[in-house]
């Protein structure tokens, strides 16, 4: 049973007294666990909002919502605080039947939907001819949490990874490939050395394309300047010529950092003999790659041949990642499989016309943007808006989705907003498209996470930093350990530590990423991620650990779990109990918004319980037998609400730690 959703369900049944229908779901959400438990368990702020609304006294309309509600079946009498905050506590006998329920149902009292949906996860999607790196971790956790507890509440989920195997990177592959190739290199490690390949075709592009910018961003930035001064000279004081002028002066910021990180580049360039040699030899290299990448798409079979002996290392390389990660996908369609279907994309789009021709592209014009969606360069190569149309469009057919959600980073939010609109100009108005947008993983220095050559840290080489900074810690906590007479007892044998240490490095790099409010950017820190305590995944598998320890000893000792019924009887049993009867509310407020950091702060929230009931009620030192056994229960049933809560983010527990 979810008691909030039913809380909030008898509240909506009332409201509709005194709000339109339109708006008592959103003062019905305004029922809520409460924060501070002197207060009861949950409380209703709805009565202030509506009374202003109504231009009633709050205290007078929270006395007449209480006189209509019925909660006497679930709660003690409601409560009336401060300027009409409706308290609400579960009844005792309530809440321990609720959580004896909990214990006999395998779903741990998290109920399946009762209409499942069609919904498409596409999440992770790195370009193929690379090697992953932490950029792509944050999309791949986020998505792989997702996935999992759509599935769990009963969804048709299909997860789909939209590789990037068809784009303009692989025409800097196909030049590099043809031309600076390292052939002992390619046979010894294929995908490092076209990752290579990329690097350097890319390095010297950007060199050559930042050293011609030099005259025309200089010219900009002196421009923009005398723009400023300009109007620094009119003195003008009203608002519209201060605002004038501040975005005069942010036009001089961004030119400036423009012609800075161009003239950055072009040292770097004329700093390194092999790119400056190479950059004289190949001065047209951008436009040779790009026509390479027009000659893969158009059929070339050079080009095409070589796309087909790169693809399978490449992923081959991706996929012993993926292993490591427990990730898994139903389908791994790239853009190369949408491209058939692009150029009928278009015709759709003049058809009804959406589409028409600007400077020889074609592109749609959305309201209130000044830039235009591009589906069809002047050359006639299409674009990634074109692909992400079409894949809709398959989608739709192949899966009849009812929702398609992108967990993609935010810096993709105007293209995101651009494609959704411009499916629904389309007609396809059912389906619920949703950016599951994300911030950045930072370093320590508040920058994006690099390497301290500057480049972006590799994921498979986080992954084997993370699982040596476990082992550390793995090691340190098990040769601490004593036996009765204080002599060292180490438990764990080298496989079990090799294998816990596994659990806890990637358990704590994934859950270092699910913890933080997706939208915001957030520090890497092994200290932080790794750390016994606190809101780590490293704390919650000790938890889960520590109630395994508690039952075997019990078996030990003669005393198992049994069919006693669990009783609610001390404050820190009752505390522990509600947060049980609370997992449901939990998943459902992941899901509501895609959220994982709201359920890895209800199973931090649970561990915290589990310790304070521990250490205020004796388990194997209880002499009633009837208490110690359902104690016991509650030891059980709080690891397996850890555990699975852990599983659906896709982080392992171990039985020993």
């Amino acid at each position: 049973m979810n008691i909030l959703a039913e809380l909030q369900s008898r509240f909506a049944r009332v409201l509709t007294d005194y709000t339109t229908p339109d708006q008592v779901a959103q003062f019905a959400a305004m029922v809520r666990p409460a924060q501070d438990a002197r207060f009861g368990d949950y409380q209703a702020n709805c009565a202030m909002p509506l009374a202003k609304q109504a231009g009633m006294n709050p205290r007078d309309l929270a006395t007449q919502i209480i006189g209509k509600l019925d909660l006497s079946d679930l709660c003690h009498p409601a409560e009336i605080a401060g300027p009409g905050f409706i308290n609400l506590k579960v009844r005792d006998d309530v809440l321990q039947a609720i959580v004896n329920k909990v214990d006999g149902d395998p779903r741990l009292g998290v109920e399946t939907v009762p209409t499942p949906r069609s919904i498409i996860v596409d999440f992770s999607g790195p370009n193929v001819a690379k090697p992953m790196h932490v950029g792509h971790l944050r999309s791949t956790v986020i998505g792989a949490a997702i996935d999992r507890t759509l599935r769990f509440l009963g969804h048709n989920v299909v997860s789909d990874n939209h590789l990037g195997d068809w784009g303009t990177q692989f025409g800097m592959i196909l030049y590099g490939y043809k031309n600076f190739l390292d052939q002992a290199a390619y046979q010894k490690n294929a995908v490092d050395e076209l990752a290579r390949l990329y690097r350097l075709v890319n390095t010297v592009s950007d060199y050559l394309t930042a050293k011609a910018s030099l005259p025309r961003l200089a010219a900009d930035l002196n421009s923009a300047k005398d723009r400023v001064a300009a109007a620094e000279a009119e003195n003008a004081k009203d608002k519209a010529a201060q605002a004038a002028l501040k975005k005069l002066r942010t036009e001089v910021t961004v030119a400036t950092d423009d012609l800075k990180s161009a003239e950055k580049k072009v040292a770097a360039g004329d700093a390194d003999p092999v790119i400056r040699d190479l950059a004289e030899k190949h001065s047209n290299i951008a436009r040779a790659a790009r026509d390479e990448t027009a000659k893969l798409h158009a059929g070339d079979s050079e080009n095409r041949k070589l796309w087909n002996e790169f693809l399978p290392a490449c992923i081959t390389a991706l996929n012993k990642i993926y292993d490591r990660l427990g990730v898994r996908f139903d389908k791994v369609l790239g853009e190369s499989f949408y491209d058939p279907f692009l150029e009928e994309v278009v015709k759709d789009l003049k058809a009804k016309g959406l589409a028409r021709e600007s400077d020889g592209a074609q592109c749609v014009f959305l309201d209130g943007r000044a830039a235009p969606f591009i589906v069809q360069k002047a050359d006639g190569a299409f674009t990634y808006a074109t692909t992400d149309l079409a894949t809709i469009n398959y989608r739709l057919r192949q899966f009849q989705a009812d929702a398609i959600l992108y967990v993609v980073d935010d810096r993709q939010s105007d293209h995101f907003e651009m494609l959704f609109e411009t499916t629904r100009l389309l007609g396809n108005t059912a389906v619920d498209l949703r950016h599951v947008k994300f911030g950045t993983v930072m370093g320590e220095d508040g920058k994006p996470f690099k390497t301290r050559a500057g480049d972006t840290v590799g994921l498979e080489s986080l992954l084997d930093e993370a699982i040596r900074e476990a082992r550390k810690i793995v090691d340190e906590n098990d040769d601490a350990k004593r036996d009765d007479n204080e002599q060292p007892a180490p438990e764990l044998d080298e496989a079990t530590r090799a294998a816990v240490a596994e659990a806890v490095g990637l358990g704590g790099i994934k859950y270092a990423d699910l913890h933080h409010n997706r939208e915001s950017d957030y520090i890497f820190s092994w200290s932080k991620m790794l750390a016994k305590t606190g809101d780590t995944a490293t704390y919650m598998q000790y938890a889960y650990a520590r109630t395994r320890g508690i039952l075997r000893r019990a078996e030990a000792a003669g005393t198992a779990v049994g069919d006693a019924e669990l009783v609610l009887t001390l404050p820190a049993e009752r505390h522990l109990g509600l947060h049980i009867a609370r997992f449901p509310e939990a998943i459902a407020a992941m899901v509501n918004d895609y959220r994982p950091n709201l359920l890895t702060s209800y199973l931090f929230d649970l561990a915290n319980g589990f310790s304070s009931f521990y250490d205020a009620c004796p388990v194997m030192k209880e002499p009633d037998a009837k208490l110690r056994a359902s104690r016991l229960k509650l030891v059980d049933l709080t690891g397996r609400i850890i555990r699975q809560g852990l599983e659906l983010l896709g982080i392992p527990v171990c039985e020993r730690m």
